[in-house]
């Protein structure tokens, strides 16, 4: 805008609120308003009327065609260079996105299912491997890449493994975990060794605890919390470390603790994770679940209009999502163990359903399911919130057998 500013006189205000109305599309629109102030501007400072007229009509011209046209190609530059990154680089797009949050419609448990079925490795929280940011690991035992994205298998050039960062725990903070990284050395081999050499408070070390971000010392995550809860809180936090070790009541004998059920880890890994990487909880109530007719939201990506049209898949509710320009309607993400399923409420249903569509942690929806482009969407007709059956997990777990990947 600095034609409008140098040559007709335009304060540095009224050259913004030209460039704004250039941004409304419209060729009879709001720049019109400008005309007569800027060629009346340009002209009284020694322009030609013929040449003021014509910059006024390259601006309107750009206002009216090359604005939007500018920004198309510049998203469609961003979307084939996300879409290349993401087809030969999945771990650097990941890890990327992941350390973008919050960013948008995909949740990281989805950005991380995604990783994985484009075969790469996802790792645990470590108090020994972690950074604040998640990061990227020499790879193990290449993982295989799933059935639906096989036809890209061979154009898959980075497949390195997946660390998550401690910004995926709740409420740490950014300071305290780089501190944590800086000072572990070589390692560290107890929460006691932790705790002495990061000064962090006992309160901190039991939210890693709760995200089982011991593992790599040999803690469950049971065992880390009793460590972390058996913390000498009475010291001064300004004592000298040698006084504070000196001060410790002799050391209780190691707990007997009782393994957790693979549901309730899974249960308290989304407690600190939002996600889990040693399973989902709606796989502990597949059985219930299927006793109801209740489908698997990957039987609905698949189906392609061959299902009955009207269904009912459940899952945990990952987004939720009213855009102005919808009128209304709401857009919603579930997900199972088998993945996702994109559900329309339309406003009818909301504004019968509301409580269920915005406050449900676990929702059953029944609805009809629509093709568009290739793209399933479920049309819902009623949503019901069934997140009481996460409580029953701990208690269906118990009796599941222990999967290989469990702790």
């Amino acid at each position: 805008m600095k034609i409008a500013i140098v040559a007709a006189g335009f304060s540095p205000g009224e050259a913004d609120q030209l460039r704004r109305a250039m941004a409304t599309f419209k060729r009879a629109g709001l720049v019109g308003g400008f005309r007569d102030k800027m060629i009346s501007g340009m002209v009284s400072r020694g322009y030609e009327r013929d040449f003021a007229e014509r910059c006024f009509k390259q601006i309107e011209g750009f206002g009216s065609y090359g604005f939007p046209e500018s920004h198309a190609a510049s998203f469609a530059l961003l979307v084939y260079a996300s879409a290349w990154l993401k087809c030969r680089y999945p771990d650097v797009f990941a890890c990327a996105l992941l350390n973008s949050q919050p960013m948008g419609f995909y949740a990281p448990a989805q950005i991380l299912r995604d990783a994985r079925e484009h075969g790469i490795e996802a790792r645990e929280v470590d108090v020994n491997a972690s950074q604040w940011d998640c990061t990227l690991e020499p790879a193990g035992e290449l993982g295989s890449v799933h059935s639906r994205h096989a036809e890209m298998a061979e154009d898959i050039l980075g497949r390195r493994a997946l660390r998550l960062g401690f910004r995926q725990v709740h409420g740490v903070a950014e300071d305290h975990m780089r501190l944590l990284a800086a000072r572990r050395g070589s390692g560290y081999d107890s929460v006691r060794d932790l705790w002495l050499r990061t000064g962090l408070p006992p309160a901190v070390l039991e939210k890693l605890a709760q995200a089982d971000a011991f593992a790599s010392l040999g803690l469950t995550r049971r065992e880390a919390l009793w460590a972390a809860a058996g913390l000498n809180r009475a010291g001064d936090k300004d004592d000298l470390p040698l006084l504070r070790a000196l001060a410790f009541a002799p050391l209780e004998p190691d707990a007997r603790l009782p393994p957790m059920p693979p549901g309730e880890e899974v249960i308290e890994d989304y407690r600190a994770l939002s996600l889990s990487l040693k399973g989902h909880p709606v796989a502990f109530l597949r059985a219930g679940l299927a006793a109801k007719g209740i489908l698997p939201c990957a039987e609905l990506a698949r189906s392609r209009g061959v299902l009955p049209s009207r269904v009912t898949v459940a899952g945990l509710v990952l987004m939720r999502q009213r855009p102005a320009t919808a009128k209304g309607v709401i857009f919603m993400t579930i997900e199972d163990e088998t993945g996702a399923a994109n559900i329309i409420v339309w406003p009818k249903i909301f504004e019968k359903q509301r409580a269920e569509v915005l406050g449900a942690r676990l929702v059953a929806i029944a609805g009809e399911a629509q093709v568009e482009s290739g793209v399933v969407h479920l049309i819902a007709r009623k949503v019901e919130d069934i997140s009481a059956d996460l409580r029953k997990i701990e208690r269906a777990s118990a009796a599941t057998p222990r999967a290989r990947n469990f702790c």
